[in-house]
């Protein structure tokens, strides 16, 4: 196959996954309204076996496969375990994916995943299946959601930080990770550091200085020092803020998500000298874009102290 007829088989898209709740399937649902506006042809594929109600239009589900109530039902499995079987079951019968996905050549996948964090942490029949994808020209990039309101409790972002580089060292994709409902974050409490601190993972030792003032964890600093250090060795994990709501929110994240599979690199983008002008800029872009979010959601200290001293 020639270069060029190689370039034009290619599929660009993204495997969205990340915990439970984390809003995989309101992501899937409106990413794809901002793509087909973009006038991107758009199929999201659910490959959740336990993802009854489609907010969006699917274009392929793995309930026509297998569903996660059958299989509880007839092997007598609990939720989890499910799960697992429906993963290997799909694993083992990628040549059914493979025929239906042959329908949508030319369209940008978004494939809305299951939510168990062990499928992305260890297990390994998704992983095979996004492999094989790949074998099949696909180009994908895992978009990870996190819920962002686990920023406001510095325990729970260590175990965030954690799982999120274990997820990133698995599956083994270009990876964004995506602070999500960004909207809502502060109903569950204030920050301890301004927003971009969290999203650029900065210097970890001040979370755990934080952290030692909780009596409870006041215990585990040596556990905490070494649990952010591991993740500081490896200097991959960031996030990017979304409120999915919000369409300039929604274009910084498909912005790094197109630069992680290449879609912004194709033959169509390079007529478009935004498109390489966007994509050529780096941290002070992020950086400004991340203040910005923080303008709009999240209240900064000095207008917090502000407030207490006016009520006072």
């Amino acid at each position: 196959m020639s270069e060029g007829s190689k370039r034009n088989s290619l599929a660009f898209g993204q495997v969205v996954i990340g915990p439970p709740g984390s809003g995989k399937t309101t992501y899937c649902q409106g990413m794809r309204e901002f793509l087909s506006r973009l006038g991107r042809d758009v199929a999201v594929i659910n490959l959740d076996p336990a993802n009854e109600v489609l907010p969006y239009p699917c274009a392929l589900d793995i309930a026509e496969l297998i569903t996660l109530p059958d299989v509880m039902e007839s092997l007598k499995l609990g939720p989890n375990g499910g799960l697992i079987y429906c993963m290997e079951y799909l694993e083992a019968n990628c040549d059914w994916l493979q025929e239906k996905l042959a329908a949508f050549k030319g369209h940008y996948c978004l494939f809305d995943c299951p939510g168990q964090v062990e499928l992305y942490t260890h297990h390994s029949a998704l992983k095979n299946v996004f492999a094989q994808l790949a074998k099949w020209n696909f180009r994908l990039a895992a978009v990870h959601l996190v819920d962002s309101h686990y920023c406001t409790d510095p325990g729970k972002f260590i175990s965030v930080l954690c799982t999120s580089l274990c997820t990133m060292l698995h599956v083994e994709l270009p990876h964004v990770n995506v602070l999500s409902k960004m909207d809502l974050m502060e109903q569950y409490g204030k920050l301890a550091f301004n927003l971009d601190y969290y999203t650029e993972v900065l210097d970890l030792s001040y979370l755990v200085d934080h952290l030692a003032s909780d009596p409870f964890f006041r215990n585990y600093r040596r556990l905490n020092e070494k649990l952010v250090g591991v993740i500081e060795d490896y200097s991959l994990v960031s996030f990017l803020p979304l409120n999915v709501q919000d369409k300039e929110s929604v274009r910084r994240v498909l912005q790094a998500v197109d630069k992680a599979n290449g879609c912004s690199f194709g033959d169509h983008e390079l007529r478009n000298l935004e498109a390489l002008m966007s994509a050529a800029v780096g941290a002070d872009f992020h950086f400004t874009s991340t203040l910005a979010v923080q303008e709009k959601y999240v209240q900064s200290q000095d207008k917090a102290l502000e407030e207490e001293v006016m009520d006072l």
